[in-house]
């Protein structure tokens, strides 16, 4: 492509990508429906799939999948002591004790959790991140980021922030605003 065709296209119409396709095809078969918001919600599902596959990659050269990074990374946000009671974890992790007791299991088993006692009720446990998986997590948090930023890259400063500022009014409809129960991290209840 010469720069006066990179030009003449800068100036032009956007360049149409493949939901651009299938809003096009719906508004022709069905010009009596407004289709404009599958160019909305198509893209950010055709986005969500490009982005977790990226993530899972990096992840993966961690030795981690997405649930288990997510605990990971939910204990160490605590803070010190980096310990989270399991219902404090699938609650914010939005999974089923089920799911959690799994996904604890296995990171137990690889040495990045251990439960231990909770000192203001003996008779439960806590989970903690051991040292191998403070380690770990802070190793795949860096190169999560680096990923993000890189994912990212095409959008600008204000560009992020406006996308930002349009998502989160989006999610909040769907969000449940129940109030989170007070943290079992000793040393940080009430500062969530």
């Amino acid at each position: 492509m010469t720069s006066d065709q990179s030009a003449t296209n800068a100036t032009s119409e956007p360049r149409q990508d493949h939901v651009d396709h299938i809003v096009e095809q719906w508004s022709l078969q069905r010009p009596d429906l407004d289709v404009s918001p599958m160019g909305i919600i198509g893209r950010m599902s055709r986005l969500s799939r490009f982005l977790e596959h990226s993530i899972a990659e990096v992840l993966a050269r961690h030795g981690l999948n997405e649930s288990q990074f997510a605990v990971l990374a939910a204990l160490r946000r605590a803070g010190p002591p980096n310990c989270l009671s399991p219902t404090d974890l699938y609650n914010s992790l939005l999974v089923s004790s089920g799911a959690m007791t799994n996904r604890l299991r296995r990171l137990e088993e690889a040495g990045l959790v251990k439960r231990v006692p909770d000192p203001r009720d003996g008779r439960s446990l806590l989970v903690a991140l051991t040292r191998k998986g403070h380690r770990l997590i802070d190793q795949a948090v860096e190169a999560h980021t680096a990923n993000e930023h890189r994912l990212l890259a095409p959008l600008g400063p204000e560009d992020r922030k406006v996308l930002t500022d349009l998502l989160r009014r989006l999610l909040l409809q769907f969000e449940d605003h129940r109030q989170p129960s007070p943290s079992r991290n000793p040393t940080h209840d009430g500062q969530r």
